[in-house]
């Protein structure tokens, strides 16, 4: 798509794991074809920005040379499947992706934003993470998939899983679902395909971290120079690179002397920031030097847009400051652009108001 500062590229790896030549590949194309950075994604995928027109093209082929991007934009399309972070191969989690990645054609067309979360570990990690389709622990010890929004999910069998959320797909898609464009507003009922089950209670995103093979990088607002990428596979035990939803990479197999540990729990990153002005057209405010600023002093997760689509964070914030004509809106417990508690406000208020200033 085509952004401020020029084209923007998604990358979807599969398994949401970059091996170590794949993570080389990246560093040249965002070298090579974009402006140096590579955004993170609240989905665990990526983001190449700044590609000049006539670039995107052999961008692409790169992409596809490496298997970062599937050649058939039809099932690149499908490929929207994010996994626990801490999955280790043969388990569930693992398992289920890859029969899924096998029968990806199967899945019928959906909404561009639509997702799955493989999330079978010992309980879900990805709860707050957005998707539509979710594999999780239920409460009884077994698998369910869970359509988003809904409390409870339906039981599967190991080697059923696939099969269950086909037929859960073309069940949206028969039912009018594509219009409402997400799951979770989606009115139908699901279809009775066994007794609902209610996922376990789910993991701090801390637990999550901390169980993974590797140590984890953090990288504020989901941003990372394409120099420090390089820099992560200076330590030969570095076997690959995984992608989370929380502003961070893990690196499989590092050292803790090799690598400074990123607290899991830093409150920047709580932060969700768009680019903002003047690398978005469609803000009015610079976001990031702002949030910056107020991570320190927000408690919970703060969210600053620079306009009210929140392309940032799609769901609710504890705290939401959404640009508008050279301004900030403050609302709380809301999605940018929700009704304001404050309008009109400068940055500068805002930080007095949070003691920030």
């Amino acid at each position: 798509m085509e952004a401020g500062d020029g084209w923007l590229i998604r990358i979807r790896p599969p398994l949401g794991r970059l091996d170590r030549a794949q993570a080389m590949a990246l560093h040249h194309a965002v070298t090579r074809y974009g402006n140096g950075r590579i955004d993170l994604t609240n989905r665990a995928a990526l983001q190449i920005r700044g590609v000049a027109e006539a670039n995107w093209q052999p961008l692409i082929e790169l992409l596809v040379a490496t298997s970062l991007v599937d050649p058939a934009p039809e099932r690149e399309a499908r490929r929207n499947v994010m996994l626990n972070p801490d999955w280790r191969e043969g388990d569930d989690t693992h398992r289920i992706a890859i029969a899924l990645l096998e029968r990806i054609d199967e899945v019928p067309g959906l909404p561009a934003k639509m997702g799955v979360a493989i999330d079978a570990g010992v309980a879900p990690a990805l709860s707050n993470a957005s998707a539509d389709f979710r594999f999780e622990r239920g409460a009884n010890g077994g698998l369910i998939l869970r359509a988003d929004g809904r409390a409870e999910g339906i039981p599967v069998e190991a080697g059923t899983e696939v099969d269950a959320l086909v037929a859960l797909a073309r069940w949206f898609v028969a039912t009018g679902g594509p219009i409402s464009g997400r799951m979770a507003r989606h009115a139908a009922p699901p279809p009775i395909m066994g007794t609902a089950v209610a996922p376990l209670p789910p993991r701090s995103r801390g637990e999550t971290i901390r169980a993974a093979d590797g140590l984890f990088r953090g990288a504020s607002f989901g941003q990372i120079e394409a120099g420090e990428l390089a820099s992560c596979l200076s330590d030969s035990d570095v076997r690959a690179i995984r992608l989370t939803p929380w502003r961070g990479l893990i690196l499989e197999g590092a050292r803790p002397a090799a690598h400074p540990f990123a607290d899991p729990d830093d409150p920047l990153l709580r932060v969700d920031a768009c680019p903002g002005s003047p690398d978005c057209p469609q803000a009015t405010v610079a976001t990031r030097p702002l949030a910056l600023r107020l991570a320190p002093h927000v408690e919970g997760h703060l969210h600053v847009s620079g306009c009210g689509k929140g392309c940032a964070c799609p769901g609710a914030a504890d705290v939401v400051l959404t640009g508008r004509h050279g301004r900030f809106d403050l609302a709380r417990q809301a999605r940018a652009g929700a009704p304001p508690l404050r309008e009109g406000l400068a940055p500068d208020q805002i930080s007095a108001l949070f003691g920030a200033s």
